[in-house]
């Protein structure tokens, strides 16, 4: 059996991890894979077919590159039986605050919050493509996947508009306070998600540091709607609000792209 190890620039979430882990899916050569989100690395167990998992990897533009490859005498793998009650959880958080933050945002007037709901919407849609295609086929994993994609583009896209009729329009400035307020909790939600599915991982050192990440996606864009939110009250214009909204729409996008990768 070879034992492949890739980095993976972009996989600062568990959400790049459930993405992966559907994209390689389907390659039987495949025996298990290990994830270190905290230093952006992931092992693949396999027994062929390298050159079809580098290119899998590649297709999802994460920014993955294989360092090294050799042979391995691991044949035993350790399963995580809880893996779809974390999957569950995290599920869970993340369409509340979808709800909470488009339902925020809107009641404040900002597109900002509206945007990162559907971040969270984003991470919701991976955590539910890969329960619903447990034990299906890759056809039906394949379908919920195009839908996914499809309908966060859909949203994004109005979103995005929304945006520039803001921009040059004259709408009353959002509630900074609730922007902040909101964010932070969503900044918390974030954490407590990535810590609950690091935490089943066997080596409790990995999941400490990856609960630490400050450089994934979802923490700049928390982070860039609170320094928003401040710049809303100095400046008293709703722009930093239009262009943190603009910002993260469009990563959402990205997002969309990614998962409708998987529908190929």
């Amino acid at each position: 059996m070879q034992k492949s190890i890739f980095e993976i620039s972009k996989m600062d979430c568990p959400s790049e991890e459930n993405l992966i882990r559907m994209k390689l899916d389907d390659i039987t050569e495949i025996r298990n894979l290990e994830f270190d989100i905290a230093n952006r690395r992931l092992v693949v167990f396999h027994v062929s077919n390298l050159d079809t998992i580098e290119n899998s990897l590649t297709e999802l533009k994460l920014g993955s590159k294989k360092i090294s490859t050799e042979q391995t005498d691991q044949i035993d793998f350790v399963e995580d039986s809880n893996q779809r009650k974390l999957l569950w959880t995290v599920l869970i958080i993340n369409f509340a605050f979808f709800i909470i933050e488009m339902a925020t945002g809107l009641f404040s007037k900002s597109m900002g919050l509206v945007a990162d709901s559907l971040d969270m919407l984003a991470d919701s849609f991976v955590y539910a493509i890969s329960l619903l295609a447990v034990g299906g086929t890759l056809i039906k994993k394949k379908k919920i996947a195009k839908l996914a994609g499809v309908f966060q583009i859909i949203l994004a896209v109005f979103g995005f508009l929304e945006v520039i009729r803001r921009f040059f329009g004259a709408e009353e400035l959002p509630n900074f306070s609730t922007m902040i307020v909101i964010s932070v909790l969503a900044l918390v939600a974030n954490g407590v998600c990535l810590y609950t599915l690091q935490k089943s991982k066997s080596n409790n050192e990995a999941h400490m540091k990856a609960s630490m990440i400050f450089t994934s996606n979802d923490v700049v864009i928390n982070g860039g709607v609170i320094l928003a939110g401040i710049l809303v009250n100095v400046l008293h214009s709703n722009k930093p609000d239009l262009i943190i909204g603009m910002v993260v729409f469009v990563l959402v996008v990205q997002g969309a792209f990614r998962i409708l990768k998987l529908s190929k």
